[in-house]
């Protein structure tokens, strides 16, 4: 069963970070509106231009003379996804709230997918393109390059002390407002590492994680370059870990505690 917000509120915020998507956000954007009408439900969308430089703002603000419930939020210079999505984020009003990636990567309908974890009490539900790859009635097309360094990070990630998620990096994932507010408010990375940032302080306040299974497709005009982001990221997760030691994400944890989701719960096979 969806949820459903008062009457009269907005009930989903998507935000969209976006730097030099010119090419690629408009397809997505389509997608989105065209999902979303068919809901029936009151939304958003949220596109934070991270310093473009080429025609991105002028693509969504044409959309957005025809579409209402698209909006384009700008920064001068482009400080990384961390920073866009955050503001995207804080600026949102929805009473759920997805970050998508501007590809499309993952389909907007796999949002049916987050949406039914968090009726089930999770607090915050986040794609997986790992756990999607196991199972047959999903299509993960990657290339290989990219699956075998993804792993070897996911390794070292584990043993940071981000435990029991497979896949920390797909951007598609949806939050509980009360929960993004939360988690947003103290976050500080603004690379690409952001989403470990969210993830770890989720786990130490406790927050109830479910890592669901979604369709992906690599898309062509990838802005990540994996060796050189995938650096990046180890170095941001060092800086997670110092502001761990000092304290920076301490706070009173929230009702409930953290169960990450085991194999059944994801249609996965007992182990």
């Amino acid at each position: 069963m969806p949820f459903r917000a008062a009457s009269g509120t907005i009930e989903w915020s998507i935000i969209i970070p976006a730097h030099n998507e010119a090419a690629r956000i408009l397809p997505f954007l389509r997608s989105i509106t065209s999902y979303m009408q068919d809901r029936g439900q009151p939304y958003e969308v949220l596109v934070v231009d991270d310093g473009s430089t080429d025609a991105t703002a002028s693509v969504v603000e044409t959309v957005a003379a025809s579409v209402p419930e698209i909006q384009l939020l700008q920064t001068p210079s482009r400080r990384g996804k961390g920073a866009a999505v955050r503001r995207g984020m804080q600026s949102a009003v929805g009473h759920l709230q997805l970050f998508a990636d501007a590809d499309g990567a993952t389909p907007i309908q796999e949002l049916a997918r987050l949406e039914q974890a968090l009726v089930s009490g999770a607090d915050l539900a986040i794609g997986s393109r790992s756990l999607a790859s196991r199972l047959p009635d999903y299509a993960v097309q990657a290339r290989l390059h990219r699956t075998i360094l993804g792993n070897l990070f996911n390794s070292v990630v584990q043993q940071s002390g981000l435990k029991g998620i497979t896949d920390t990096q797909c951007g598609f994932k949806l939050f509980r407002q009360t929960v993004a507010a939360d988690l947003f408010g103290v976050s500080s990375i603004d690379g690409y590492g952001f989403d470990l940032e969210l993830l770890y302080v989720a786990q130490q306040r406790g927050y109830r994680i479910a890592e669901i299974p979604v369709n992906w497709s690599d898309q062509p005009g990838s802005k990540v370059r994996v060796l050189r982001d995938g650096l990046a990221m180890l170095r941001e997760l060092a800086v997670i870990r110092r502001n761990a030691t000092k304290g920076y994400y301490s706070s009173p944890s929230p009702a409930g505690s953290f169960h990450p989701a085991t194999v059944s719960q994801l249609g996965l096979p007992p182990q």
